[in-house]
């Protein structure tokens, strides 16, 4: 079991930028698969992006593609989510999960395992 820490979070306005660190012990982190999701108030956790274990393969969400990506770093067992161009909308908790070493599915929230304890991401219009 990975113990997972998200940092970066904050306030920020419309069209600014903000990149969000989740660092991971306890685990092997190389061959986990990462994921970040994020859940505003009264909604449901969504999916934001993920990266397969070696980082050749990533993904997102529509909503964020263009304007997050996402990237890791074995070495210092992080994973990172740089956010550019946020939007009002995208205000939520953000948290980042561990999974298995190569799961069919990395979009869906039952694939992971280990959650962090989030970080809050508010956008100011």
């Amino acid at each position: 079991q990975q113990q997972l820490v998200e940092s970066g979070g904050g306030l920020v306005q419309a069209g600014g930028s903000l990149r969000l660190s989740c660092a991971a012990s306890g685990g092997i982190f190389s061959t986990s698969a990462m994921g970040w999701f994020r859940q505003a108030p009264g909604k449901e956790r969504e999916f934001v992006a993920a990266i397969r274990w070696g980082g050749g393969s990533t993904y997102y969400a529509d909503s964020v593609k263009g304007r997050f990506t996402i990237s890791r770093d074995n070495a210092k067992n992080t994973v990172y989510l740089q956010m550019d161009n946020l939007k009002p909308e995208d205000t939520a908790v953000y948290y980042c999960a561990a999974g298995p070493h190569d799961p069919l599915v990395v979009t869906t929230y039952s694939t992971y395992r280990d959650w962090g304890q989030g970080t809050q991401v508010t956008v100011s219009s």
